[in-house]
């Protein structure tokens, strides 16, 4: 039997490149050797603000992007299509202490950037918890791998620190404690502010969508910062270093990477031409995914009703746990 992946993605907007190299692509090779579940997870979006005209749009644009790329729609789920995600939060919030969410560290920083964006302060009890509810989206499916970077490492130990306490209070060792893979994953920045991550909060000029017009997405490498590095490898500047990381991402890119990253060491580099290869190189990657995307687009209906049915499907797994989880805990129970 296959190990079973938990990952999942909020619907804030377009697929950009970071998104893409830093996990999604990595999502897509996953397929092959794991039972991988996939969740478009749009309870977690409102715990920020948000455009409420915007959701439903945005999860379905997020559904295409997934599927355009190469994640299979039967390993894709959409969490609000699936109650017991939040059946299983309030649960596993009797299992979680008040201090283990207030030391999370994505709290404080979400926190802050609600307080800095808007003269409003409200910070809703939904931020808080929302490492309970990503506890819920990883055990409910007793994933056994959670790909994840670093910074949602502590959010994984969280889902491990309730799994114990829960199999420690009903005496049996019912959660598996997931295991966190990590796999190598470009962090890719911002080509107009290299000091910072590609983000769509940023702004327009701070991400390269993956279905953006080809004009748009080589007018943005032309545009690259670049700044003037050194001969060495080892002091490349920020904007040179992160066109390499895109360059190094792209699939079949390596012999022509290291011919430019030769030049770079012995000062000969041209960064005309290396923008030029990163846009060649990323819009051979890119067009075929455009192509699969304006597909699945002239077939929306099609393709929500798969979604739809593969949601139905991953809920079975999901309320299964649901029986067992309040049978274990002496709560009132309806045979699903």
């Amino acid at each position: 039997m296959r190990e079973v992946i938990l990952s999942c993605i909020q619907p804030t907007g377009e697929m950009h490149l970071g998104n893409y190299f830093g996990a999604v692509k990595n999502w897509v090779d996953l397929q092959s050797e794991y039972d991988c579940i996939y969740g478009i997870v749009d309870y977690h979006a409102i715990t920020m603000p948000y455009d409420i005209k915007k959701m439903r749009t945005n999860t379905w644009d997020l559904v295409m992007d997934l599927v355009a790329v190469g994640i299979k729609p039967d390993n894709l789920f959409i969490q609000s299509l699936i109650p017991e995600h939040t059946e299983l939060c309030w649960i596993f919030n009797c299992f979680c202490s008040y201090g283990q969410l207030t030391r999370m560290t994505q709290f404080k920083d979400k926190s802050q950037d609600v307080e800095s964006a808007s003269s409003d302060t409200f910070i809703s009890a939904g931020l808080l918890d929302y490492p309970v509810l990503q506890a819920a989206d990883i055990l409910i499916y007793k994933a056994d791998c959670v790909p994840v970077g670093k910074d949602q490492e502590q959010h994984l130990e969280l889902s491990r620190d309730i799994a114990q306490r829960f199999n420690y209070s009903v005496g049996k060792e019912y959660f598996i404690l997931p295991k966190t893979l990590f796999t190598k994953t470009p962090k890719i920045r911002s080509t107009a502010d290299p000091e910072r991550k590609m983000s769509k909060s940023a702004g327009e000029k701070h991400f390269i969508g993956m279905f953006s017009d080809e004009s748009r997405i080589r007018k943005q490498i032309r545009s690259a910062v670049t700044d003037t590095g050194s001969d060495h490898s080892e002091d490349l500047s920020p904007g040179v270093k992160n066109l390499f990381e895109i360059l190094d991402a792209i699939p079949g890119s390596e012999e022509i990477s290291g011919q430019l990253f030769q030049a770079q060491k012995e000062g000969t580099l041209r960064y005309s031409d290396l923008k030029e290869n990163v846009s060649e190189h990323l819009m051979e990657m890119l067009i075929p995914f455009q192509e699969k995307r304006k597909e699945l687009s002239a077939n929306k209906r099609n393709l929500k009703d798969q979604i739809k049915q593969s949601s139905t499907e991953i809920r079975k797994r999901a309320q299964q746990t649901m029986f067992e989880v309040k049978d274990l805990l002496g709560l009132m129970n309806i045979k699903y």
